[in-house]
C-alpha cells in the first residue's frame, strides 16, 4: 500500500497558495482594483522614460506600457532577454522604504549608456564595462527622479524619493530581483516597451514585491478617492420637470407629418453694446511700470561671463583630453564673443588686452527691455 503523505516541500507549496496552478500565481495578492492603479504607475514610468531618454539622446522616443503581471520572483529571470540582467535597485522613501527595481537586458543597458554618452547605440561593446554601467545607472537615476516627482503629485504631495540607489549586472542563472526574500515571494511587474529612433527596441521592467505594490496602490487610491467621489455629485444635473408637448407638434404627429416644435419666445432684455476689444499698443523697446522696481535691485551683484564658444563631446572624448589637445568650438574666427549676465545673453563684443589682463569691448547690446527681461525683473 502506497503511503499518501505530503512531504514538507508540498506542504509549503500549499501554504503559499502555489499548489496545482503551475507555479504562476505564487500567492497572488493584488486585486483587479490594485492592478488598474498600478497600470497607471507603469504609464508614469513610460512617460518619464520617453521624456528623459529623449532629452538625453536628442532623439524621438516612443515608450508605452506593454503588459503587467504577477509571478513568483524565482520566475523573473525567464521573463528577461537572454544574456546578463541589468538591475537598478532603490528603496522608496515615503512608502515605508519599499524595495523596487528597474530591470532591463544587458543590450538595453548598453544602448541606454551609449545614448547617454552621445553615441548612436549602433556599435556597442560586447560586454558592459564600468564606464557603460555608470552611464546606464545615471540615465535610470534621472528617469526615476522624474517618475517619482510625478507620482508624488498623484499622491497629493506626499514626498516619494528613491534612496540607497545601486546597480548591478548579473547572470541569468538563479537570479532574483530581491535576493533577501523567498523565491516564492510574489512580485508585480510592469513592462514598458522603449523604441528609440534608430535603435533596436528594448524593454524596461519596474518590479516590486506584491505586498509593497498593493500598499502603493492603496496610498494612491486614498489620495484620489475624495475627488472621484465628489465628481459624480457635482456633475449630476438637477432634475427638470418634463415639458408638455407643444400643440403644434401634437397635431402634426396625429396627421402623420414630421413634427415641428415651436419654442417659447425668448424674453427680451436691455440692449447690449457689443464691439471688438481694443488692446493698447506697447513699444517693444520700452518697459513702463517696472522701471521703478529697479531701484530695489541695482546694488545686487551679478556674475558676468564672456563665452568664446561651445561644443559637445562624449564622456569618452572628455576623458581622452590631455595637454596639447585642440577643442574646436562652434564659433568662426573673428566672430564676436557673447557676454552673459547670470547665464543670460545681454551683449556681444571683441576681446581686447588691458595691460596684462583680458577685456571685452562691447560691439552690440540687446535692447534695455530684453536685458531686463533676461534678468527676470
Amino acid at each position: 500500500m502506497v503511503e499518501e503523505f505530503l512531504n514538507q516541500d508540498e506542504i509549503n507549496a500549499l501554504l503559499s497558495g502555489n499548489g496545482d496552478d503551475g507555479g504562476g500565481g505564487g500567492g497572488a495578492s493584488l486585486s483587479q482594483a490594485d492592478l488598474t492603479i498600478l497600470n497607471e504607475v507603469s504609464g508614469i514610468i513610460a512617460s518619464a522614460a520617453g521624456n528623459v531618454i529623449g532629452m538625453l539622446a536628442g532623439r524621438d522616443v516612443s515608450a508605452e506600457v506593454k503588459e503587467q503581471f504577477e509571478i513568483p520572483q524565482s520566475q523573473m529571470a525567464s521573463k528577461v532577454e537572454t544574456g546578463k540582467i541589468f538591475s537598478y535597485s532603490m528603496s522608496l522613501n515615503g512608502l515605508d522604504r519599499a524595495p523596487a527595481r528597474l530591470i532591463t537586458s544587458e543590450h538595453g543597458a548598453l544602448a541606454l549608456a551609449d545614448l547617454m554618452m552621445g553615441g548612436d547605440a549602433k556599435e556597442l561593446p560586447t560586454e558592459a564595462n564600468d564606464l557603460y554601467l555608470s552611464a546606464a545607472q545615471e540615465g535610470l537615476s534621472q528617469l526615476v527622479g522624474s517618475a517619482l516627482t510625478s507620482m508624488s503629485g498623484l499622491m497629493k504631495g506626499a514626498r516619494l524619493t528613491g534612496d540607497d540607489a545601486a546597480s548591478s549586472l548579473d547572470e541569468h542563472e538563479e537570479w532574483m530581483p530581491f535576493a533577501d526574500m523567498s523565491p516564492e515571494t510574489p512580485i508585480w511587474v510592469g513592462r514598458v516597451n522603449l523604441n528609440v529612433e534608430g535603435v533596436d527596441p528594448f524593454e524596461l521592467d519596474v518590479v516590486m514585491p506584491s505586498a509593497n505594490a498593493a500598499h502603493l496602490a492603496s496610498v494612491i487610491r486614498e489620495a484620489t478617492a475624495p475627488e472621484e467621489e465628489s465628481a459624480p455629485a457635482a456633475a449630476a444635473p438637477a432634475p427638470r420637470p418634463a415639458a408638455a408637448p407643444a400643440p403644434q407638434a401634437q397635431s402634426a404627429s396625429q396627421n402623420g407629418a414630421a413634427p415641428s416644435i415651436s419654442l417659447p419666445p425668448r424674453p427680451q432684455g436691455p440692449a447690449v453694446d457689443v464691439r471688438p476689444v481694443e488692446f493698447a499698443q506697447f513699444d517693444a523697446g520700452e518697459i513702463t511700470g517696472s522701471l521703478g522696481n529697479l531701484d530695489l535691485i541695482v546694488d545686487i551683484p551679478v556674475r558676468i561671463t564672456v563665452e568664446l564658444g561651445r561644443t559637445r563631446k562624449t564622456i569618452g572624448e572628455v576623458l581622452a583630453l590631455g595637454p596639447g589637445t585642440v577643442v574646436e568650438l562652434n564659433k568662426m574666427a573673428g566672430e564676436p564673443v557673447d557676454v552673459l549676465v547670470n547665464g543670460k545673453l545681454i551683449a556681444r563684443g571683441e576681446v581686447v588686452v588691458i595691460d596684462e589682463s583680458f577685456g571685452i569691448r562691447i560691439t552690440e547690446v540687446v535692447s534695455k527691455a530684453e536685458r531686463i527681461r533676461s534678468m527676470g525683473v
